[in-house]
């Protein structure tokens, strides 16, 4: 048996990219997989998919019912929902500043406000958050992301103290830019994008993307009943991006 047997997950924005694959990471492994999205009809049909804004409480709580509903339970919650931002401080008005936080950073609480009472009857109740490198490195024209994704990460660790003697587990992933048909549309905007690639590429010590694969690896292991010593920490899956100096390579 799968240590993930018999137990329900929720992931939001699980119908693409990182969250789709980290869905199907944990329906591998047994769990029964709840889909959160925007665009519930593109996720893979082997998950229950359910339309969801995390931006919208009602929404959110009428989306976690269902889930309830479906499977009488909810033990995972995989907070991965969240949107870009670009730009310097200077760049993005009042109005999007209040946008992206609702949606980075009070959608996560949002979803785990509904799920807590749900978690809290859990045997295994584990939350995992999606961070970003963003939220560890200064990264140039990214300070409104920036700001959300260093708030998911303090969100964590707060959010870790409050329920560790509830039994549920909070940590989160740090994934560094991933290979995500997010990013892709990002490199079709831009002047050059094989040249736009190639510096994402060469920015990671490892000298490529991460891999959606790669960070549902992480969170699979964060999410894992048997990870019960790991909570209030983040794993950087991020190329070595976060703690490498490398020097560069001779010609």
């Amino acid at each position: 048996m799968s240590d993930f047997d018999g137990l329900v997950a929720i992931v939001t924005g699980g119908a693409s990219g990182i969250g789709a694959a980290i869905a199907d990471r944990l329906a591998s492994e047994g769990a029964s997989v709840a889909v959160l999205d925007l665009q519930p009809d593109a996720a893979a049909g082997t998950h229950f998919a359910v339309a969801a804004d995390i931006g919208d409480d009602a929404s959110v709580r009428a989306a976690v019912q269902s889930v309830v509903d479906r499977f009488g339970r909810i033990d995972i919650l995989i907070n991965n929902a969240g949107i870009g931002a670009q730009g310097t401080v200077e760049a993005n008005d009042d109005a999007e500043w209040a946008r992206v936080l609702n949606v980075n950073v009070v959608g996560m609480a949002r979803m785990s406000r509904a799920a807590l009472p749900h978690l809290r009857k859990s045997p295994s109740a584990a939350i995992v958050n999606t961070a970003s490198i963003a939220a560890t490195a200064g990264l140039p024209e990214r300070a409104l992301y920036s700001a959300s994704k260093g708030a998911v990460l303090a969100l964590t660790r707060a959010m870790a103290a409050d329920h560790l003697r509830e039994g549920i587990r909070v940590n989160c992933v740090n994934p560094g830019t991933a290979d995500t048909p997010w990013v892709g549309r990002l490199l079709d905007s831009a002047a050059d994008p094989e040249a736009e690639r190639a510096a994402l590429n060469a920015r990671q010590p490892s000298g490529r993307l991460v891999s959606a694969a790669e960070v549902a690896d992480a969170v699979a292991y964060l999410a894992n009943p048997r990870s019960q010593s790991t909570t209030g920490t983040s794993i950087a899956v991020d190329g070595g991006m976060q703690n490498l100096r490398l020097r560069p390579i001779a010609d």
